[in-house]
Formats: C-alpha cells, structure tokens, sequence
C-alpha cells in the first residue's frame, strides 16, 4: 500500500512488537535482542501517535513503525555498533525521516486519488460485550492521546504544508521538543528549525478553526444537523449552517463522496436536501470518538458507510465545516 518493495521473508517474519514480550533467555544475544524489543514496544505509542500525525494515515504509519523496527533491530544486533544511548531520542528520529522518505509515494497516490482527500480518522475505542473496551482500538486511542491535537480540523490543515514545515511544526506545537532537538531530528541547524517552525505556526493559525467545542456541544449539534440532512428540512440546516459551510466528502472513487468540496450554506443546504430524498435503507446511527472529538458514525444492514465530522463556528451553534469519510478503505477501524 505505500509502494515499498516487497520484503525479504526473513524481514517479513519479524513484525514491529506491539506490546512488552514476556522475559527471554539469558544469553547475551537473546538478551540484548528482548531489550531492544522491549525498549521499542515502550515507545511505540509515541511512535504511532508521532508518525499518524505526519501521514495522517493508519496503514502508511504502520507501514513506517515496521520500517522503524526493522532499522532499529539491526542497528542493536550488530555486533560492532556500540549501545544507544538514548534509544526514545534514536527511534523519534528514524520514525521521523521514515515518514518524510514515505511522503514522495503518498504525494503520488494523493495526485491519482479520486476526489477530495481527508484524513483516515483515527477512531476511539468501542465498547465491548463485557462493557470494557477493545484491546486493539484501546492501544490505537492511547495513541491518539499522545497526540494531544490529532483533529480532523488540524490534520486537514497539516496537508497544506510541505512535509519538513509540517515536521516542524508537530515535533515543536504538538509533542514539545525545543528547537535543538528538531535540528538533530531533521538534520538541519537550528536557524532553519526556527524558520520552520515560524512559517508553519503562522500558517496554521490563519487557517485552523479557532473554536474547540466541547464534546456535549459537539454531539447535540451534530445530531440536529443529522435529523435536519436526513429529514430534508431546509429551513433547518440553512439555521445550522454557517455562511461560509464547507462541505468535504472523501469516497475515494469507492463510495459516495463529491468531487470536490462545495462551499456555501445554500448550496451545501440544497444538496444534502436533495440527497434525502432518495430512496435509503434503514439507517442506524452510533457515536465514535475520532481523533479526540464525538463523530457520527452511520451504518446499514450492520455494516458502517460513513463518518461524519464537523467543525464548530465559535458561536457552538454554527456548522462551519462537514468531514464525510465513505472511502471503505479508511473505515476499516470500525471493524
């Protein structure tokens, strides 16, 4: 999926570990090879989170921690590299320059990809029949929390910057590594880091929403939006929406998702009225956190066809922007 060639079996049988394995043998290669698995798995989540942030993509990050596993196993089992002496430092910066070499491919499949490009949400983790929670969407949502600010918002603004401002900007705003720090990550002196850093907050900041609602705001205005699009009330959703809506759909040419963003409250009111009025299934409609903020999943037949997004006017009772992800590809989180 992200265009690396295909691994050597040996590579192919040795994924990135996930969690602390249990203690190994006490011999000092078996024991050299459980710390560095170990001291990978204690950083994982930091990885995850760092990365996803980066590509704002799921597979493509996992795609990079494999590359950054695979890396750092070699460079701790060969015999004549001396120790890492501050292994978290060391996998931050292979993590990172991964990310930007993988950002050549990704920029090629964005350039083909059919219609708007959102973000894959990053989605919180569902309840289970025992009313905890799953392991698997539990590890993923702890990474997002690591995060701190891995909104949809901000992530769609990310993608207007070239990828070392980008860098920059979320090793600096997001995960708070000083401006030395970023210079040694990136391999760039610390004047550039600085003028990274100074360009991608100031474009940023002219372009992320500058309202964060809270999340009983988000949901009770989200579920008034849903009855008025679903009910084909017009009078509502041009109450709801701000005058400048965007509307943005991601289908990827897979399901239903507009060719490109549409902007404007008539207009954006319009369509979604006109789109309920044909003919749909039953609907069934569950609540998931997706990257940090309640989103609206909606389903049918029990199987989920989209997430729904939005974005909050600083008032709390404007609809400013509408994310709609329908690409099955990217709701394979919801499984």
């Amino acid at each position: 999926m992200s265009g690396h060639p295909a691994r050597p079996a040996d590579e192919a049988a040795s994924p990135a570990p996930t969690s602390t394995p249990a203690p190994a043998p006490t011999s000092a290669p078996a024991a050299a090879s459980e710390r560095a698995t170990r001291e990978y798995a204690e950083h994982r989540e930091l990885l995850f989170a760092l990365v996803y942030n980066l590509l704002g993509s799921v597979a493509d990050t996992e795609d990079v921690l494999q590359d950054t596993w695979l890396a750092w196993a070699a460079r701790t089992a060969s015999p004549t590299a001396g120790a890492v002496e501050h292994p978290k430092a060391y996998l931050v910066r292979i993590a990172v320059n991964r990310a930007l070499a993988q950002q050549a491919a990704v920029s090629r499949r964005r350039e083909t990809y059919v219609g708007p490009w959102l973000p894959e949400p990053l989605f919180g983790p569902a309840a289970a029949a025992d009313g905890g929670t799953d392991g698997a969407a539990q590890d993923v949502a702890l990474a997002a929390e690591r995060a701190e600010s891995v909104s949809m918002a901000l992530l769609v603004v990310l993608e207007t910057l070239s990828p070392l401002e980008r860098s920059a900007f979320v090793l600096h705003e997001v995960f708070g590594y000083s401006g030395a720090e970023i210079a040694v990550i990136l391999g760039r002196n610390p004047a550039a880091v600085r003028q990274l850093v100074k360009r991608a907050r100031e474009h940023v900041r002219a372009r992320r929403p500058r309202y964060e609602a809270a999340p009983d705001v988000r949901r009770r205005v989200t579920e008034r939006f849903l009855a008025a699009a679903l009910g084909g009330d017009l009078a509502a959703l041009l109450e709801l929406l701000a005058p400048d809506v965007t509307l943005v759909g991601d289908g990827g040419g897979k399901a239903p998702g507009g060719r490109r963003p549409l902007t404007g409250r008539a207009k954006v009111a319009r369509l979604l009225t006109a789109l309920s009025a044909r003919p749909t299934p039953a609907l069934h409609l569950t609540w998931r956190d997706v990257n940090g903020a309640p989103a609206a999943v909606l389903s049918a037949f029990g199987r989920p066809f989209a997430v729904l997004v939005l974005d909050l006017a600083p008032d709390g009772d404007l609809v400013s922007g509408i994310h709609a992800v329908s690409n099955p590809d990217k709701l394979r989180g919801l499984a």
